[in-house]
């Protein structure tokens, strides 16, 4: 997905949705701007807010436009919670559950080290950043990727991180398995507004 200069991008939505521009200096340039503006960014339309929800999901996932839209409209034709529905989707791609796991540092990271075929589900290559995961699937580094630039860090990384519920992660083997459906404990932690994403879609 083409994005462009992130830290831009990410100034212009009023959220940190690239993980390299969760930074001190962007916290205080976006105060200072909230106290400058006035409040005035607070006069979109309805609208416009949705919009601005939208984007802010779009690029935090990583997902194109397209792409994003048949997320929509699968999670709206699936019973059950809507919201819920949206971000299994969004947290059962194959590229977030390498960033969910402490492997991969941010989500481009994560598409590179999946795309370029360093990642096994089920003893099976796969390359495909939006592959969905399934409960029980079992995610390995190929042995052949082991000693890359790449995972040169990894052992650091998994030392004290924290992993959510739905996955169980090996430090030791570098394995992850998915112990249950990939879900958001509290969606109130996410840079977007789900609802609001979702009311773009059925207004």
């Amino acid at each position: 997905m083409k994005i462009g200069p992130r830290y831009k991008k990410a100034r212009y939505l009023g959220a940190p949705v690239f993980r390299k521009t969760q930074t001190q200096k962007f916290a205080m340039r976006s105060q200072r701007k909230t106290k400058t503006m006035g409040g005035r960014r607070g006069m979109k339309s309805e609208y416009g807010k949705q919009m601005l929800e939208k984007q802010k999901a779009r690029f935090s996932y990583g997902v194109g436009g397209k792409q994003f839209t048949n997320y929509v409209k699968k999670a709206l034709q699936t019973t059950g919670d809507n919201a819920k529905n949206l971000m299994k989707l969004l947290e059962g791609r194959l590229d977030n559950v390498m960033v969910r796991a402490g492997f991969a540092p941010t989500r481009s990271a994560a598409r590179q080290m999946v795309s370029h075929g360093h990642i096994k589900v089920n003893d099976v290559i796969v390359t495909i950043p939006s592959y969905q995961v399934s409960v029980g699937d079992l995610m390995t580094i190929r042995e052949g990727s082991k000693n890359k630039v790449i995972f040169s860090k990894i052992d650091e990384e998994l030392a004290n991180f924290k992993w959510p519920a739905w996955m169980t992660v090996d430090a030791g083997k570098r394995e992850i398995k998915i112990a249950s459906d990939p879900v958001v404990a509290d969606m109130s932690e996410l840079l977007f507004d789900v609802r609001q994403v979702l009311e773009f879609y059925t207004r």
